[in-house]
């Protein structure tokens, strides 16, 4: 008996079958090129006494009146606790962030009689006041209505949503834009009207990929109206999210007045324990942790939705019990290790974009040739660090989807997904589809509206912390940092059923016209190219 029988005649011991791990990649199996655009070979599907990517079988109840869960559709024989190095290393950091909280919020209470209680009332001049921290709550307020907005305006309108979105971002660019310059900001007048331009150019040359990305995205949302619970999903981690922004926003107000080295400062006087190096760092590992926490609760959320949306794709006759519930128990437990180490490399990486992104606003703020040099060099910067960090997303997401329904370490998931894609050749499929540009477009256009609200408020109360301007890019900074973590969670749900349809079509291609034929007969409609990946045999 083959491998693949093995697999498919294993019985669990009420006599049902049951799902488990896909055996080893072998590249042997699958060397081949794709035909018509992609290279002009027939592919060679793999010898019929063997499935390459095993995947779980469509009848998975062997005829039982009572629907199994989604641990035994997708059973682990031997589940174990993968990367708990990085599990173990995040849990750290958190009761660091905890650990630092406390100290920083104790002196932020012990300094009141300076700080304020309203927008305007502060005396501080040495750091952030009350002020700023009720600046941050209406950010997050903000960036939890429109994040939250974006996704029902997706919900109700998926065909309509695409180009919306692409209108509203150039809209919003090249409306900014304007305002900056009349400002006489002329550096981010400018830094707007270049990105106007761009996004137009996208978006021009995205509208022959419309109809595809659409039927994609109304697929993932009809799915998610009928089965599991995605948009509960959704609002607990966009909530949690908005909590944990909070608390990081207090948080950063309070280093800066418990720490912050001034002649005012009542605990520089008492402990002289006082330093700009010390706040400097301290902010540097809260804001770290923030990315790591922010991404962590991102990625579980999309683990969870794909686990649903495997559910689907695999099982759309007899869908498992609990599939919510059953994602999300292993991505809070087995997979918790993998799901933090995928977490903290994009976290890594987004957090020198952001290092880069303060550094580019304060040349901005010093002006002459010296700050328009470093802040060309800093925009290119940013521009390589934003490729690297779409690189590590896009990995991740893969990954994610195959780690929810098999159980898999972070790597050999990575790795296994990436190959499987490319030798599919669902790596077309993947870059013509917009959903993911399109999501972070919203994100960005949130993320801007946040940033906006923030250099308002400087504008018009001009706080005694900020006379001459010193905090402005670090308070718009921030302010854009958590108008974007904000709506990337939000819209998690959208993105992540996307994803996890590519990733089950690609280790089952034939599921999808035998099972979900009107869902290929559109697909063929609107992109032809998806029969040379999806062969029927």
């Amino acid at each position: 008996m083959g491998e693949a029988d093995s697999y498919y005649n294993t019985a669990d011991q009420r006599g049902g079958p049951v799902v488990g791990p896909p055996p080893q990649y072998d590249e042997t199996l699958y060397q081949h090129q794709l035909p018509g655009a992609y290279s002009g070979y027939q592919p060679r599907p793999p010898p019929p006494q063997q499935q390459l990517y095993a995947p779980p079988p469509t009848n998975i109840h062997g005829g039982l009146d009572e629907k199994q869960s989604f641990e035994q559709t997708f059973k682990v024989e031997k589940p174990k606790w993968n990367d708990l190095w990085a599990g173990i290393l995040f849990l750290l950091f958190c009761a660091g962030f905890v650990a630092v909280s406390g100290i920083a919020l104790h002196g932020y209470a012990s300094t009141r009689n300076i700080q304020g209680a309203s927008f305007t009332d502060g005396t501080n001049t040495f750091g952030l006041d009350t002020g700023t921290i009720l600046l941050f709550v209406f950010v997050l307020i903000l960036a939890v209505v429109l994040g939250y907005g974006y996704v029902w305006l997706a919900r109700l309108f998926p065909k309509q949503f695409i180009w919306v979105t692409g209108i509203l971002n150039i809209c919003w660019a090249f409306g900014t834009a304007i305002f900056y310059m009349w400002r006489r900001y002329w550096s981010a007048g400018i830094v707007f009207l270049i990105f106007g331009f761009f996004i137009a150019f996208c978006f021009y040359t995205w509208i022959s990929r419309i109809p595809f990305s659409a039927l994609m995205l109304k697929t993932a949302i009809d799915v998610s109206k009928k089965f599991g619970h995605v948009y509960l999903v959704s609002l607990i981690g966009g909530l949690v999210a908005a909590g944990f922004g909070a608390w990081y926003s207090i948080t950063l107000v309070a280093i800066y007045d418990r720490w912050q080295p001034a002649a005012q400062n009542p605990w520089c006087d008492e402990k002289d324990d006082c330093s700009q190096g010390k706040v400097i760092g301290l902010i540097v590992f809260v804001t770290f942790t923030m990315y790591w926490i922010s991404e962590w609760i991102k990625n579980t959320m999309h683990t969870t939705i794909a686990g649903v949306y495997g559910s689907w794709y695999f099982c759309p006759h007899d869908f498992p019990k609990g599939a919510t519930r059953g994602a999300a128990k292993r991505a809070l437990t087995y997979s918790f290790g993998s799901i933090c180490l995928g977490s903290l490399i994009v976290a890594i990486i987004q957090f020198l974009r952001h290092l880069c992104s303060v550094a580019k606003s304060q040349s901005r703020q010093e002006g002459g040739i010296g700050g328009l040099i470093g802040y060309a060099i800093f925009c290119v910067l940013g521009c390589l660090i934003y490729l690297l960090e779409w690189a590590a997303r896009f990995f991740n997401r893969y990954a994610f989807c195959h780690i929810a329904l098999y159980g898999k370490a972070y790597i050999p998931a990575a790795k296994d997904t990436w190959n499987m894609i490319k030798d599919r050749g669902f790596d077309a499929l993947i870059n013509d589809c917009l959903i993911g540009p399109v999501l972070s477009f919203g994100a960005v256009f949130i993320a801007y509206a946040c940033a906006l609200l923030a250099y308002l408020y400087l504008l018009f109360t001009d706080p005694p912390y900020n006379n001459d301007g010193q905090y402005t890019p670090f308070v718009i900074a921030f302010s854009f940092l958590i108008g974007l973590q904000i709506a990337n969670i939000f819209t998690t749900p959208l993105s992540s059923g996307v994803d996890s349809i590519f990733v089950a079509a690609g280790w089952d291609p034939q599921v999808m016209p035998r099972d979900h034929p009107e869902l290929y007969n559109e697909m063929i409609k609107v992109y032809p190219k998806v029969q040379q990946m999806i062969r029927v045999r």
